[in-house]
């Protein structure tokens, strides 16, 4: 697979997991006030990162559909680990990630189309 190709996937399973955190995050923020509820949370680009450090074969899709409930967190009074503040941050963190990634898969799709386009000439 040639290298663009294969950046290009990459940046589409960063895409896929930030909607999936997009939606894990709503999740946590509606479930706020439910008793006993614990967060979710998609660690995509710490598990990606791993991968790619031990040269281990990269499961794009094991990767996008990996949610985890930390339980670390301090309890609230309704005795959940969600805290506002926390949720609205990883809500502006992931906006900009997938705003990174939508740039950076432009990039790479038009440095792909000069590539056949100057072959072509």
């Amino acid at each position: 697979m040639a290298q663009s190709a294969r950046i290009a996937e990459y940046l589409e399973s960063g895409l896929r997991a930030a909607g999936l955190r997009q939606a894990v995050i709503a999740n946590n923020i509606a479930n706020m006030a439910t008793p006993g509820f614990r967060r979710g949370t998609v660690p995509f680009e710490k598990t990606f990162a791993e991968a790619l450090a031990a040269g281990k074969p990269i499961d794009h899709k094991a990767l996008i559909d990996r949610i985890i409930q930390p339980r670390t967190g301090a309890l609230n009074e309704f005795h959940n680990d969600v805290q506002a503040d926390t949720e609205i941050g990883n809500l502006i963190h992931n906006s900009m990630l997938y705003k990174t990634y939508v740039r950076l898969l432009n990039r790479t799709y038009r440095q792909m189309e000069l590539a056949m386009a100057s072959d072509g000439a």
